[in-house]
């Protein structure tokens, strides 16, 4: 049968418990009857100084211990009728005349525990071979020790009221630990489920997960490591919702990127089948157009799917970012002058740069910054170039004029297929898909890419690159 975690809980704590009241029980039962063996060895030790004054009168009254010595019938007298007087720890001679009305205790066993010394340590009667450790009583006369009492202590216990004694002690033990059990099953029960519950929220909750359900949250009702556990399921079912929400969103704008230019690429073609458009070199120039806007977003998607999975060839050098900069607004100044937009740059000033880059992939970031420039600056405008060094960084900035971007939109322009412009038209150019490749070819170099608003009226993008060692 296979167990659940509730169960296996319940039964960690359960047995825990159950071992616990075992070792208590043992470590209780073994002090109770030691220390009850203690108890009445230092009684019995009690009751023979009492012992020794009969002694000591019968020596006085004798004159020795000759008439004791190897007659066990006097000896066992002697210790019956002192012993059956009840002990009330009175170790005088008056003691020995005070009789009461209560049980004489079990002298009997007492008797074999006891040996007589002459005061030259010579045996006199009782037990001949009395244990290793005894307790020793002088016997006085007139304060002169003339004899001395051995009392061996208990190994077992064998006196009648004492066994009882232990007997009850030892099924109290016993009752006291099935309470105990039982009351450990209860908490054990009420600790598995209330310390479980949020293991089966989240058992739950992973579940709805798994099939689709992104809307699954949990309640979160303490701090402990199950409410830390219990934040991070949430915040991981917010990231689960956000990719499922923009991964429809991208195959969205990927089917509208795509739709648009096959569109147009179909009607025209119709319409040159259907005699509406002459086939003429003006209509295949604006075909080539469409093939060549189409085939763009093809390979920015290849582009941008290879540098989302790290897959981009990057062949690391030393080399100088700023010429690579200078280069590339010298390829773009043509287009710029066209649009009536002037170029300021002020990397002149700069010496060498050098960082550990990719020329190619640098080449291909600056291209895609100046033609965001250019696709989205009024004409008449003004694209201003420049670079700073901070500490072991270089920052290259590029400023542009009207039309800036609502502040809202800043933190969304390095985001797959987004543009500004909500009606989604492509009058202005691309597919969205360049400033995201230009924020992933930056971080494979180690650094950052911010956008801002520029003091020019338009669009401030700021590149950060750590310089060669």
């Amino acid at each position: 049968m296979k167990l659940g975690i509730t169960s296996k809980m319940f039964l960690a704590i359960f047995a825990t418990c159950a071992i616990v009241i075992l070792a208590m029980s043992v470590a209780v039962r073994l002090s109770f009857e030691q220390g009850f063996r203690n108890y009445l060895n230092t009684e019995d030790i009690d009751r023979a100084k009492q012992f020794t004054l009969t002694l000591a009168e019968s020596y006085r009254k004798h004159g020795g211990w000759e008439w004791l010595r190897g007659n066990k019938q006097h000896w066992i007298k002697l210790v019956l009728e002192r012993f059956s007087l009840p002990f009330k720890g009175d170790v005088s001679a008056r003691a020995l005349n005070r009789q009461l009305n209560k049980p004489p205790p079990d002298s009997l066993v007492l008797v074999p525990r006891l040996t007589l010394h002459d005061a030259q340590e010579r045996f006199v009667a009782g037990n001949p071979f009395p244990a290793s450790t005894v307790a020793r009583r002088p016997v006085l006369v007139d304060d002169k020790a003339v004899g001395w009492l051995l009392i061996s202590p208990y190994k077992t216990l064998t006196d009648t009221v004492a066994v009882s004694f232990q007997e009850q002690q030892r099924k109290a033990t016993v009752s006291i630990g099935g309470v105990v059990a039982l009351l450990a099953s209860l908490v054990a029960v009420l600790l598995a489920r209330n310390l479980l519950s949020p293991v089966k929220q989240l058992a739950k909750g992973t579940r709805a997960l798994s099939a689709g359900d992104y809307e699954q949250r949990i309640n979160i009702t303490s701090t402990d490591e199950l409410g830390q556990l219990a934040g991070d399921f949430n915040r991981l079912a917010d990231t689960l919702q956000k990719n499922d929400r923009d991964r429809r969103q991208w195959i969205a704008d990927i089917s509208h990127e795509l739709r648009t230019p096959l569109a147009v690429l179909r009607g025209e073609i119709e319409a040159m089948e259907d005699g509406v458009r002459p086939l003429c070199p003006n209509s295949m120039k604006s075909l080539h157009m469409e093939v060549l806007m189409l085939s763009k977003g093809v390979d920015d998607l290849y582009e941008l799917s290879m540098s989302d999975g790290g897959a981009l060839n990057y062949r690391m050098e030393p080399i100088d970012v700023l010429e690579v900069v200078r280069q590339t607004l010298n390829g773009f100044g043509e287009e710029f002058r066209r649009k009536q937009i002037a170029i300021v740059s002020d990397l002149d000033r700069e010496g060498a740069a050098r960082v550990f880059a990719d020329e190619a992939r640098l080449g291909q970031l600056f291209t895609n910054l100046l033609q965001n420039s250019l696709r989205y600056t009024d004409a008449g405008g003004r694209l201003q170039v420049s670079s700073e060094r901070r500490a072991d960084k270089i920052m290259i900035d590029l400023q542009d004029t009207d039309p800036g971007v609502p502040y809202e939109s800043l933190p969304n322009l390095f985001e797959r297929l987004y543009r500004v412009e909500g009606s989604r038209s492509r009058e202005s150019g691309g597919a969205g898909l360049g400033l995201t490749i230009c924020k992933n070819i930056v971080e494979a170099h180690s650094g950052t890419i911010e956008a801002a608003p520029s003091r020019l009226g338009g669009l401030w993008v700021r590149v950060a690159l750590p310089l060669e060692a």
